[in-house]
């Protein structure tokens, strides 16, 4: 089975160390999740296409998938994530630094 690599954006990297330790432990575990099988959100639209929206709480993890990474643009409660989450596309798209990747891709 292969794995995809978990790339994540600057402001989401720097923001899972401050979560609460019970929600960052749903955020990894969500990750590890997504590092399995990432089509498994759901798909948004309009000036979002191509991003996914995956719940953690009432929170919501927003991402894409590129050949064989999941790159996490933007994480943050359901009100607002999806604003922020076109605001971090936007910086993409502009050639602005993407995130590092935390996960190597292999076989099982």
């Amino acid at each position: 089975m292969t794995r995809y690599r978990i790339s994540m954006s600057k402001a989401v990297r720097d923001l899972i160390p401050h979560l609460p330790p019970q929600l960052k432990r749903k955020v990894k575990a969500v990750l590890r999740s997504l590092a399995d099988d990432p089509y498994r959100a759901k798909e948004l639209r309009e000036e979002l296409a191509g991003l996914k929206s995956y719940p953690v709480a009432k929170a919501r993890l927003i991402y894409r998938i590129q050949g064989s990474t999941v790159d996490v643009v933007a994480f943050g409660p359901r009100a607002d994530i999806y604003e922020r989450a076109a605001t971090e596309l936007s910086k993409a798209l502009r050639g602005e630094p993407q995130g590092r990747t935390l996960r190597k891709s292999g076989a099982d």
